[in-house]
């Protein structure tokens, strides 16, 4: 089911309320304009009309793996619906992923992915830029609509609905083992130059080395050792 307003200030913010107030498993709700939304480690997230602006709610289980492999299942639905939506234009773009689950193309980011819990549920935030991209000081972006891919948000999100419900339905089932394949297969190559910006303030660099059986990435170092790494902002080098 999918809710839709045409201004608010945060698509998550109101998905927490509405999950606390009993919320489907499953809904979405998305904004034609946000005025606080916000992506990863507190960013602001601009949000003027002609982008997806969208909020999914999950609501956990006891037998579901744990709630933060959601961010690389929510990757993988928004990689495959992004594909979907420019073949069926005949275009075919570059996306890759990079740890945890921002989508690039071309090494430009072109969406921002937010998990919230609330309560026994999880919010995923997702934001991804189709008309327009905002120009940032310490990261490259860019849109669909730069690659040539016209596409309405409500038209990516029917694909998008369409792939996370499939690939929230196999991590239930099967665990994170096909949604940590399939995150690897459309990630950068393996030895791609990686900085790390940990969150106790240190930054390391590394080549990337894949992720480990948990879904933490794992950073090759220059003196031959490996570092895993749970948490922390990732840019490529």
């Amino acid at each position: 089911m999918v809710r839709t307003v045409a201004d608010t200030g945060s698509t998550n913010a109101d998905l927490r309320d509405l999950a606390a107030s009993g919320a489907e498993d499953g809904l979405w709700l998305r904004a034609e304009r946000q005025s606080a939304g916000r992506g990863r480690l507190g960013r602001d997230w601009a949000s003027p009309a002609g982008n997806l602006y969208a909020s999914h709610l999950v609501r956990l289980r006891p037998t579901d793996p744990p709630a933060p492999t959601l961010a690389l299942v929510a990757a993988v639905a928004l990689e495959e619906a992004v594909d979907i939506v420019a073949r069926s234009q005949g275009r075919t773009v570059a996306a890759r992923l990079k740890w945890p689950n921002d989508l690039l193309i071309d090494g430009a980011k072109v969406s921002g992915i937010l998990l919230e819990r609330a309560g026994d549920s999880v919010v995923i935030g997702i934001g991804v830029n189709l008309a327009h991209h905002p120009d940032l000081p310490d990261r490259p972006t860019t849109s669909l609509a730069a690659h040539g891919v016209d596409v309405t948000p409500t038209k990516l999100l029917e694909s998008l609905a369409e792939t996370m419900g499939r690939w929230i339905a196999a991590w239930r089932a099967e665990g994170l083992a096909p949604v940590r394949s399939r995150w690897l297969e459309r990630a950068h190559p393996i030895g791609t130059a990686l900085g790390v910006n940990l969150p106790d303030g240190d930054a390391v660099t590394g080549a990337f080395d894949g992720l480990d059986a948990s879904g933490a990435l794992l950073l090759r170092l220059s003196d031959g050792g490996r570092r895993i790494v749970h948490a922390a902002d990732v840019f490529l080098a």
